[in-house]
């Protein structure tokens, strides 16, 4: 499989390599670049449990994690952004500090965000990205792995978790839509034609340095409420705000039918949309759940 052409993503080509291996700096944070199975360089953070990785160059806390109310030595979460992050944005470091306080945190960059290469494909290839952050995760030692996604990422952990059946040992899903193509509210729209116009590739590139791929999926992905299914019986979180612009409330429902008897449902009142709209409570209780499910 090429690097330059959006489409579906079988399982085997999801296995990963990193370019570092079992490195570790004296339990401080950690940054480099993963190489995913398509050959795209990522970048990416490792946290050990309570600490905080600052992009100025200062870390904080106390280096092991060591003593901290609620942190798993065992348990990492893998944060997975939605479209626009990236690593070092103040809204997915804000989301991996609260993290830190329940185990170990690894963030990365989705292919054309940030620093990391090759372009965006808008949820398809993206879950290459998550599977060398899972793997890195893993030869970094750690034995129990939840991947939380927000939005695209959202779609993005369910996909993997779906792809790469017992690779990981919870799942939650923050704003993910259940369904690919969805129009149906003026954010959505805009969207669309981020994505499918070379005027709208333009804005992301220079206004949002995001870098989007300008094929179309060939042939459509995996949807998300078609990924569900196959996740059991790894617990899944899904997670909606009931006033997310983007996504009304019967994509979270779809979902959580999808799960049936091994997934839950939080609607979140006054939530909006992803990071920027998950308020640090929620973000706690997200933590809490991870650690009695994986941790």
């Amino acid at each position: 499989m090429g690097t330059d052409a959006a489409g579906h993503v079988a399982r085997s080509t999801l296995r990963p390599y990193s370019e570092t291996r079992n490195v570790t700096r004296d339990g401080a944070p950690m940054r480099t670049f993963l190489r995913t199975a398509d050959g795209v360089a990522i970048d990416s953070v490792y946290e050990p449990g309570g600490v905080v990785y600052d992009p100025s160059g200062e870390d904080a806390g106390n280096g092991s994690g060591m003593g901290i109310p609620g942190v798993s030595r065992g348990l990492v979460l893998v944060i997975a952004h939605g479209f626009t992050g990236d690593v070092d944005r103040p809204h997915v470091r804000r989301v991996a500090q609260v993290f830190a306080r329940y185990g170990a945190v690894v963030t990365f960059s989705f292919r054309g965000h940030g620093r990391s290469g090759g372009r965006s494909t808008v949820g398809d290839r993206e879950v290459l990205d998550l599977a060398a952050a899972v793997a890195w995760a893993r030869e970094l030692g750690h034995t129990r792995v939840v991947t939380v996604g927000f939005s695209m990422g959202g779609s993005v952990v369910l996909r993997h978790a779906a792809l790469e059946a017992g690779g990981v040992d919870a799942v939650v899903s923050v704003s993910a839509p259940a369904r690919w193509f969805y129009r149906g509210t003026p954010p959505m729209r805009r969207l669309h034609w981020l994505v499918t116009r070379p005027a709208g590739r333009l804005v992301g590139r220079y206004g949002l340095r995001t870098r989007i791929h300008h094929r179309r999926w060939d042939p459509v992905p995996l949807s998300p409420v078609e990924a569900v299914p196959r996740i059991a019986p790894t617990p899944l979180l899904v997670v909606h705000g009931d006033q997310d612009a983007y996504f009304p409330l019967d994509h979270p429902r779809m979902l959580a039918d999808a799960a049936g008897e091994h997934g839950e449902l939080w609607v979140e009142h006054g939530m909006g949309h992803a990071e920027n709209a998950a308020p640090e409570p929620l973000l706690r209780r997200i933590g809490d759940w991870a650690v009695a499910r994986a941790g």
